[in-house]
């Protein structure tokens, strides 16, 4: 058994592992301690157990892309080296390639060459529509929402076709957390208040633009390695980011001795194991039997992930949190929901996708006035 204290993320650590249980393979007991949580993965036995899934009959060569901001000694990559060796027990040989820009990591997988990738699920939209509508703005408000859909995501067959786009297969996902909006003046409290504010957008993600051009404010095109520079040294007044990256990016430093944070959902963000289909599938005939049931067992390792991200929002100090009237927390998901409306009619999200987390919603709330609706 390995044990590590690692400031890796649960992206991170979780597309690391899942790259292994998407081949039909699991690290034998491998514990790290994260944020004072600890992350565990199945032993070999308890994989094989479980799945009745045994090592594969021939070898298997797999190049693997994997972004991680700091690189070659990056946490993702020296757990995905970890893992590298258990994969030999499986037959399965990693070529692991470490990223630091997660559009070239794309861009490369595209190109072929690599035969998986792990980035996250925002940038994975361009392999597969439906899986990357699943950080649609607005589209799950809490963590119990996020589980359900989940379960469904991982355990219903019915869904796993719509993994499927083209040449791509995605393999599952896994939660990273919920993306809140911070501000470098509490003052800004309401809608009305974000006017003629500049606010730092992905470049990529279209979603993220259309609601900042909404509340009137002036969208500043950035990327996942200058968004949180851009919040410090006050170039934009408001940012929208992950719990996760608060003490990593130093955030705290953008919200000086004035700022804030809301504590409202503005999506729930996750990371995507994407891999080319055709590659595995010449190699593993029954390769779509082998993922539902690893999909089956998988799903019950997400509780780690979960605890994780409850550890990482606990550990802000309560005195940035800003919590909203229930008429202003009201006002905000109509906002996103018109937003998702217009990103669902002009394409840039799948229809079956809005449409599942729209029933998962209503599960959870079926007394919102959207679940008599059929526009989504």
């Amino acid at each position: 058994m390995t044990t590590r204290t690692s400031m890796a993320t649960p992206f991170q650590r979780s597309a690391a592992a899942g790259l292994l249980l998407l081949s039909g393979l699991a690290a034998a007991g491998n514990t790290a301690t994260v944020n004072g949580v600890n992350i565990t993965l199945p032993s070999a036995a308890e994989f094989a157990k479980a799945t009745g899934i045994a090592p594969l009959d021939k070898p298997l060569n797999v190049k693997v892309c994997i972004f991680d901001p700091v690189g070659t000694n990056g946490p993702a990559i020296q757990y995905a080296k970890d893992l590298v060796l258990q994969a030999r027990r499986w037959n399965v040989f990693l070529d692991i390639r470490a990223y630091t820009d997660e559009r070239v990591a794309a861009e490369d997988f595209k190109a072929g060459q690599c035969d998986a990738v792990a980035l996250s699920t925002f940038r994975a939209k361009q392999f597969n529509k439906f899986v990357g509508s699943f950080d649609s703005v607005g589209s799950l408000q809490d963590y119990s929402q996020v589980r359900t859909a989940m379960n469904v995501l991982y355990t219903n067959p019915k869904v796993a076709p719509y993994m499927i786009e083209g040449p791509y297969q995605v393999g599952g996902i896994v939660p990273i957390g919920a993306v809140f909006v911070m501000v470098n003046d509490r003052s800004i409290n309401s809608i009305e208040k974000a006017a003629g504010k500049k606010v730092a957008v992905l470049d990529f993600d279209k979603s993220q633009a259309k609601m900042v051009q909404q509340l009137g404010a002036q969208p500043v095109p950035s990327d996942i390695t200058n968004f949180s520079g851009k919040f410090n040294n006050g170039q934009v007044d408001i940012i929208a980011a992950p719990a996760i990256v608060f003490r990593p990016l130093e955030l705290y430093r953008g919200l000086g001795d004035k700022g804030g944070i809301f504590r409202i959902p503005l999506v729930m963000m996750s990371g995507a194991v994407v891999f080319r289909r055709e590659k595995f599938l010449k190699e593993i005939p029954d390769l779509d039997d082998k993922i539902q049931k690893i999909r089956n067992f998988a799903i019950t390792y997400l509780d780690q992930a979960y605890a994780l991200i409850d550890s990482v929002e606990k550990d802000i100090p309560e005195r940035y949190w800003m919590d909203l009237s229930p008429e202003e927390k009201d006002k905000y998901f109509r906002l996103m929901r018109e937003a998702r409306l217009q990103l669902l009619q002009d394409g840039t999200y799948d229809p079956k996708m809005l449409g599942l987390l729209k029933k998962v919603r209503c599960k959870h709330n079926p007394a919102s006035f959207e679940c008599a609706l059929k526009d989504e």
